[in-house]
């Protein structure tokens, strides 16, 4: 298909949406289109774009029946590149088309540790230099889950960073997964997609806008969604929008820098193109969508052997055939690519394969712990909750000889683990000695264990592995504080688990799951208006503003008559108001909605 064909079936008339009603999601069709729009000016994208007046703050894009859509003037002259706040300004716009999308995954556990990683490369480009301090305000830094099994990862405007599932579950080891995210982090510190804009100048930018646009109007329109995927004009315009060598090169370059300076081993990257070379060659069936955005040439492996030095690419792989490592972060990783397994695909002829998993004999401790635990976390989402346990105290058994380090992780994962199963399951009374840490630990020392409190709701005791303030055990904590039954100090815990999670979103503001569960809590605790702001907050960090919006507006009409405290929180509320009101006034505008 030609590219002029391409373009226009990628841009459909738009319709102006209103707030209070939900626009439905095409779950592939914005993965199809970020692949599309967001690696790379090409040529024929320049050849279809028409040249913008100058000063012109908004430029026409004809769509289909001449219906003009609106594009944001965020370039600057011909040769320059897009600016930082332009960058993220553009990333800002695509996250909140995407959050809502069931695939965009928040698993407290995975997303923790793939943060853990994060920031300690981000910590490492800081300390070089790669990150300026414009960049470092400008930019979100922040990487986010998609439940697919494909093996890929890709950076957005403004320093969002996908990671597909798949991704995980195929790296062995914590150093091979750093590699990846040092290398998508280098593309946006080096400025690559604002590089590319800049080389093919403003009116490639538009065409790159347009190329946007057209899949958000595209996710509206179902039948050109499904042109859009199924057409063959994905495959058409793919090959023109890759990044190029060079930047390949000096991905791979700065992002050996940030691995090593980071602390891993920087084998992993040499072990990652290794494995994605061989699996490439043996699975040609589109599992592997990063080889076409970041293309695997021989040179690109021959120089990440060759900044291992001499035999360093020896010792790299003779340590990798040895097995899993004895690091803490090492078996956070076996247990995490686990988990990431079952997750990343829930057909139930998948789910099948994974509940009857048994190690190999002769397994290490970590390998055999870790199969166990695949087999756990599927029978949990099978709904096979009474098999779970025996799989967990399997996974345990079979970790008893791990070092010191990795037996905590392991307990942690486990325990959490155990917490959420005995929560689907309805047992939470159950629930919340687990997180207490008190059902192991009174256990291993022949001690009964007592009934949950106040504290052992949301407060483990000191011995256990559980870490009070993480993510994982906050939002599992809150989540049990709702589901016991009514106890005479049920206010108590409820306070309590509303003050925890109002000082984590004072440092968390985005955190969607949080504010869900904040609201439920006030809900529970008779406080509607605190109970409001918390649901319309929910609302607009998964990207629903008109949810937000209206949430308000209808808050803003019931409690007419507010006390002296409610007044307080309205007044919050209506300043939140003003901001998403203007922001969605922007989307709108940018979408082409009149």
């Amino acid at each position: 298909m030609r590219p002029a064909h391409a373009l226009s079936a990628l841009i459909a008339t738009p319709h102006p949406a209103h707030p209070g009603t939900r626009t439905p999601w095409r779950r592939k069709a914005w993965r199809a289109g970020l692949a599309l729009a967001l690696w790379g000016g090409s040529a024929w994208v320049q050849a279809q774009a028409p040249t913008p007046s100058p000063g012109d703050s908004l430029t026409p894009i004809q769509g289909p029946g001449n219906g003009a859509i609106a594009l944001p003037a965020l370039g600057e002259t011909s040769g320059q590149d897009l600016s930082a706040a332009a960058e993220r300004k553009l990333g800002d716009r695509i996250m909140r088309s995407i959050l809502s999308d069931p695939d965009v995954l928040d698993d407290p556990m995975l997303v923790e540790y793939l943060d853990v990683l994060w920031q300690s490369l981000l910590t490492s480009a800081r300390q070089r230099g790669d990150i300026t301090s414009e960049l470092d305000q400008s930019h979100a830094w922040e990487p986010f889950l998609v439940r697919d099994r494909s093996v890929n990862a890709f950076a957005l405007p403004g320093g969002y960073i996908g990671v597909h599932l798949g991704l995980i579950a195929m790296t062995s080891t914590p150093d091979e997964l750093a590699s990846v995210l040092a290398h998508e982090l280098s593309h946006v510190t080096q400025r690559h997609i604002a590089r590319m804009i800049g080389q093919q100048s403003r009116t490639s930018w538009v065409g790159v806008a347009s190329l946007l646009l057209g899949m958000l109007a595209a996710s509206r329109n179902p039948a050109a969604a499904q042109a859009m995927i199924y057409g063959g004009q994905a495959v058409a315009i793919q090959g023109q929008l890759n990044f190029s060598r060079d930047m390949e090169r000096e991905a791979d370059r700065v992002g050996f820098g940030v691995l090593n300076d980071a602390g891993y081993d920087p084998g992993g990257m040499a072990l990652m193109f290794e494995h994605l070379q061989q699996a490439s060659r043996l699975n040609d069936d589109g599992s592997y969508p990063y080889l076409r955005t970041h293309p695997l040439t021989t040179e690109r492996i021959g120089d990440a052997r060759a900044r291992l030095g001499v035999g360093g690419w020896d010792a790299a792989r003779m340590a990798l055939s040895i097995g899993p490592g004895s690091s803490r972060l090492a078996a956070w990783h076996a247990l995490m690519a686990a988990r990431s397994r079952v997750l990343m695909d829930t057909r139930s002829i998948a789910q099948e394969n994974l509940v009857g998993l048994t190690p190999k004999a002769g397994s290490p401790a970590l390998v055999a712990a870790a199969t166990h635990y695949t087999r756990a976390v599927a029978l949990q989402r099978s709904g096979a909750l009474a098999k779970v346990q025996q799989a967990l105290d399997d996974a345990r058994n079979a970790g008893k000889t791990l070092p010191a380090d990795q037996q905590a992780v392991l307990q942690r994962v486990l325990w959490l683990t155990q917490a959420e199963a005995q929560l689907q399951g309805q047992q939470a009374e159950a629930a919340a000695q687990t997180l207490a840490g008190g059902a192991v630990a009174g256990a291993a020392e022949g001690v009964q264990t007592p009934r949950p409190t106040v504290r052992s709701v949301v407060r483990p005791v000191v011995r256990s592995v559980v870490r009070l303030e993480a993510r994982p055990e906050l939002l599992l904590a809150a989540r049990t504080a709702l589901a016991l039954p009514e106890p005479p100090n049920r206010q108590a815990v409820l306070n309590d688990a509303a003050a925890r999670l109002q000082t984590h979103l004072s440092v968390h503001a985005h955190d969607a799951a949080a504010w869900s569960l904040l609201s439920s809590v006030w809900q529970r605790l008779h406080q509607p208006i605190r109970a409001v702001r918390a649901d319309a907050e929910a609302s607009a960090a998964l990207g629903d503003l008109a949810g937000a919006i209206d949430r308000v507006i209808g808050a803003q009409r019931r409690f007419r008559q507010p006390d002296a405290a409610s007044i307080i929180e309205l007044s919050v509320m209506d300043s939140r108001l003003r901001a998403w009101q203007r922001q969605w006034r922007e989307d709108t505008r940018d979408d082409g909605g009149r």
